[in-house]
């Protein structure tokens, strides 16, 4: 099912997180500077998305530059007939020393420390993520301003979505895991921009699961 575009707006967006990757299991720390593959079941993901841009009638797709979200939008790209736009404002967050990692062998107290305020208490040599807020909203804005009304399928990463849902909400940016605790492999988020950037998006659909066979 196709949303509706609240009047006032500029643009539909569906945000997608890439399929998964082969340290999905683990819950290991995949950011800016670490690319992992997909697994067999994340490249089915690709296939499902595709039919999904069919279905929601997309028509321009933007991925980020890495290589698990590229591998993740080009099916979809292929399906409705257009090629890759790639955004470097929506790459991961680079998690600094968390970098290929999980948290269970990181310093318990910076784990501790990160948990309680993620953005106060990053990990040593992390981007902040306010200036990785910034940057991926300034990139979806971007990529508004050069579509118009058209949809558009964005490709991205957990992290950096949720950081820019929470900017573009008004929410507080030190909640981004409490509000958002995950964003789903390959599920439709739905926002919608108004025309005036000092407003907030409209947030349509969160974790929509894309249609399977």
């Amino acid at each position: 099912m196709t949303g509706t575009t609240p009047r006032g707006t500029a643009g539909r967006l569906l945000l997608v997180r890439h399929a998964q990757t082969v340290w999905h299991r683990e819950n290991r720390y995949a950011g800016a500077r670490t690319d992992p593959a997909l697994t067999a079941a994340g490249e089915r993901q690709t296939e499902e998305l595709a039919r999904a841009a069919v279905a929601e009638g997309v028509q321009v797709v933007v991925s980020s530059p890495l290589g698990r979200a590229v591998r993740t939008a080009r099916p979809a790209a292929e399906a409705v007939g257009t090629g890759i736009e790639l955004e470097p404002g929506l790459r991961e967050a680079d998690f600094g020393e968390l970098e290929g990692r999980t948290r269970q062998e990181a310093d318990p107290e910076l784990v501790r420390r990160f948990v309680a305020d993620p953005v106060a208490h990053t990990f040593p040599g992390a981007e902040p993520p306010g200036e990785a807020a910034d940057r991926a909203v300034a990139a979806l804005r971007g990529v508004v301003a050069r579509h118009g009304d058209r949809t558009v399928l964005v490709v991205a990463h957990s992290t950096v979505l949720r950081l820019a849902l929470c900017r573009l909400l008004g929410l507080p940016l030190r909640h981004y895991r409490r509000l958002f605790p995950r964003i789903e492999n390959v599920a439709l988020t739905e926002i919608a921009l108004p025309a005036d950037d000092a407003a907030p998006a409209a947030l349509l659909a969160l974790n929509r699961t894309v249609p399977t066979p």
